[in-house]
């Protein structure tokens, strides 16, 4: 069942993701050569409690962190460890939920460490745009089908591959609801969008191959072919007109990002 959220509930959503975006911006001032992706999961759950929230992944289905922190190769759910060290010229993508007041927050951004290729610099710079290209079709009347075809015809013509395995999600009052958004797909397919529907878009995109495995942990998803992967993700109220982004990467952007 796709649940329609009131005015009222898309503005308790509201306050749930733009603090999942203030909170990305806390991650964001200690990202650099040397720290520990652990170091980054402690600063946000600090961060998430001051503000009278709860981090949204820790104990989900026995997710043990408050971060999905995910390296180069490593696409999503990856674990925030005291041995995994930021170093200079990687990427890392940092993924965030909230709850509070009963309703979650989603979003995630991938970040550059230090001094990354031009070539990594153009990519990043891609995927996010791909975002912002989903959502302008995640308009009332259209389709998912319509969202996930404009990230995957953009995506794919610059060479990128997308992700099939993983995809956006409903969200309200549970952290992933239907329907599932694809980030590929045809116009005019899937789900018929609906004013009050609320839901996650996230582009998780690989500069190579698009394939993927699950690692050792049993969450980790890296890349089958060993090369970079970024993923960019808000959370949205579909309306009669623009899409409301309710995240926010304006804290990101303050910082330069």
């Amino acid at each position: 069942m796709i649940y329609i959220k009131t005015k009222e509930e898309v503005e308790l959503l509201r306050e749930s993701s733009l603090l999942v975006g203030k909170t990305l911006a806390e991650v964001a001032k200690i990202i650099k050569p040397g720290v520990s992706c652990y170091e980054l999961d402690k600063v946000a759950e600090t961060f998430i409690r001051d503000n009278d929230a709860k981090p949204a992944f820790k104990d989900y289905n026995g997710f043990p962190s408050t971060l999905c922190v995910s390296l180069n190769s490593e696409v999503v759910h990856g674990f925030p460890l005291k041995n995994k060290i930021l170093k200079e010229g990687d990427i890392v993508s940092v993924d965030c939920g909230t709850v509070k007041n009963g309703f979650y927050g989603d979003s995630a951004y991938t970040f550059p460490v230090g001094q990354v290729s031009e070539e990594i610099k153009i990519f990043l710079q891609r995927i996010k745009k791909s975002l912002y290209l989903g959502i302008e079709s995640a308009v009332e009347g259209k389709r998912i089908g319509d969202i996930g075809f404009e990230i995957q015809n953009y995506c794919e013509s610059f060479g990128y591959s997308v992700v099939r395995e993983m995809v956006g999600h409903g969200v309200g009052r549970n952290l992933h609801e239907k329907p599932d958004v694809p980030n590929y797909g045809r116009r005019g397919q899937g789900h018929k969008l609906i004013a009050g529907m609320v839901i996650a878009i996230e582009p998780m995109i690989n500069i190579g191959k698009k394939e993927v495995y699950i690692g050792n942990d049993g969450w980790c998803v890296l890349t089958r072919d060993g090369k970079p992967s970024a993923h960019f993700e808000h959370t949205i109220a579909i309306t009669n007109g623009k899409a409301d982004i309710l995240s926010s990467f304006e804290y990101l952007e303050k910082l330069g990002y």
